[in-house]
């Protein structure tokens, strides 16, 4: 039998507590942008209920730019929750990740439709500062 070490680091407890905090953080913001986004579509097709609204972040092209941010949630999710601890690395690597995309992603519609999000709507601002303050963070 052979084992095969590595020099990995792992997550220390407050690279976790970060990255938990984040994962918050974008909640928030993403909460904040979808009701941003949806007084936007009723203003063109009508009042939505719940289930639309659901129906529509899974399928309509307007709301696909938000599923970046659910895309990245998902993944801090299965950081934290893997079996496997994960290493500093990994997170440094995550971090980095919500960091491009909040402040300059190479996806234009995104980075786009995120800065009119931020000039137009003051909870999309509070709740980016928030992402922002997790993410300069040391650990």
């Amino acid at each position: 039998m052979s084992e095969t070490v590595t020099n990995e680091v792992l997550a220390s407890a407050a690279d976790i507590r970060r990255l938990a905090d984040l994962r918050l953080a974008l909640l928030a913001l993403h909460q904040a942008l979808l009701a941003m986004e949806r007084i936007n579509f009723e203003k063109v097709s009508g009042r939505v209920t719940t289930g639309e609204l659901l129906q529509l972040v899974i399928n309509h092209p307007q709301f696909g730019w938000l599923r970046i941010i659910s895309a990245l949630v998902v993944q801090i999710d299965e950081m934290l929750d893997a079996d496997e601890p994960a290493t500093a690395a990994q997170m440094t690597s995550l971090v980095a990740s919500a960091r491009q995309l909040l402040t300059g992603s190479e996806n234009k519609e995104f980075n786009n439709k995120y800065q009119a999000a931020l000039q137009q709507e003051p909870e999309v601002v509070m709740a980016h500062s928030e992402v922002m303050k997790v993410l300069r963070r040391q650990v």
